[in-house]
């Protein structure tokens, strides 16, 4: 059961989703928010108290100034943040919070000590997070269509690319994992997008499915691209992952690309809300497995089918509940999750692909939309 027990965040936004889902607006410097009465408080500086009064779903924003003067007049001279905590504490009737697992440790050590009980939340802190609602599903379509925009640039790159021996060629450039992410990132950001750590990864390169890729791209040989916008609006994440090949597939790699693209589709129609995501994974690796597809694992790494088949996405990449992997969860409905199945062994390369579902009574619903045209001549 989630504490009832009102929250206390003391963190910036650019680094907690759980800030940035509580107030609703963009603060990059760390500040104080917290639950009283049913109400959300936070505390800012001169600098960002009127922007955040009127943009933010705040329902009193306090002056950080005024109460590190009463923090002082109460403490002494050297109080700081905790000691203002407390005093806002006192002043709305709270005596104990609930935090987020990783609540700043030195903050939860001078808080207690000056008497203030802390529960960490032990999961989530805000459970509600992992239900979207039809605006979250809509802006984190609209990050999907961001993530389409950076394929759509991809594949007229690699069309119009020339093959000259084992390189790539455009305009008069080799083509690197590096230059085709910058343009990818840039087509994004033009659509209202930020693309960061965006996935552009080769022939063996891509058989470490978080290896961002670098040198040039090889002909003939598998090219992964998972592309994971931020949209800039409203903070929520897109991700997709799409597989290409310029040049002519080997028909062992044209069987790994149909046998990843049935593994993704079987995992989506075995989707639906009060399944354990845990079985949904295992019906990928069962089929992997039957289509002769071996996981294997030695001091030199792993092949074969190396991770989850999906997770939760919002506000974060990898949004806390909902998940298709090897731990159980039961699908909720209202989650969004990723489904991507991948295959990886060295010598072959790597496939993967990847759409965005929200999990529905019924089934699953696509909130991402992307042609699967994988060769490129």
């Amino acid at each position: 059961m989630p504490s009832p027990l009102p929250p206390l965040l003391y963190t910036d936004t650019l680094t907690s989703a759980d800030m940035l889902y509580f107030g609703r607006v963009e603060v990059h410097d760390p500040f104080v928010a917290f639950g009283a009465r049913g109400k959300k408080f936070t505390v800012q500086g001169s600098l960002e108290f009127g922007r955040v009064k009127k943009t933010s779903a705040f329902d009193v924003v306090l002056s950080r100034e005024d109460w590190l003067d009463a923090a002082k007049k109460k403490f002494g001279p050297t109080a700081g943040v905790a000691e203002m905590i407390v005093c806002l504490a006192r002043a709305h009737g709270v005596k104990a919070f609930r935090i987020a697992d990783d609540f700043s440790a030195s903050l939860y050590v001078k808080l207690t000590k000056l008497g203030l009980r802390l529960e960490f939340a032990n999961g989530m802190l805000f459970p509600e997070r992992e239900v979207k609602s039809d605006q979250e599903a809509a802006f984190i379509r609209e990050g999907n269509r961001l993530s389409s925009v950076g394929f759509a640039t991809a594949e007229k790159i690699l069309r119009a690319a020339r093959i000259k021996g084992r390189t790539l060629v455009h305009q008069g450039q080799l083509l690197t994992s590096e230059r085709l992410r910058f343009l990818i990132d840039v087509a994004i950001k033009e659509q209202g997008g930020e693309a960061r750590d965006t996935i552009v990864a080769g022939g063996d390169q891509a058989c470490d499915p978080h290896e961002r890729g670098s040198g040039p791209l090889r002909p003939h040989e598998l090219i992964i691209l998972d592309i994971f916008p931020r949209h800039a609006a409203s903070g929520y994440y897109g991700d997709m992952t799409r597989t290409y090949l310029k040049g002519r597939p080997r028909e062992v790699q044209r069987r790994m690309v149909a046998t990843v693209y049935e593994a993704m589709r079987g995992a989506i129609r075995g989707i639906r809300a009060g399944v354990d995501g845990r079985d949904v994974h295992q019906g990928v690796v069962d089929f992997f497995k039957s289509e002769g597809y071996e996981t294997k694992r030695d001091a030199n790494g792993a092949t074969g089918f190396i991770h989850g088949t999906g997770h939760g996405l919002g506000l974060a990449v990898h949004d806390p509940g909902s998940r298709l992997g090897a731990v159980s969860s039961k699908l909720k409905e209202g989650a969004v999750v990723t489904v991507e199945p991948g295959l990886y062994y060295p010598g072959l390369g790597g496939c993967r692909w990847e759409d965005v579902v929200q999990v529905t009574a019924t089934g699953a619903k696509l909130l991402s939309r992307h042609p699967y045209n994988w060769e490129i001549r």
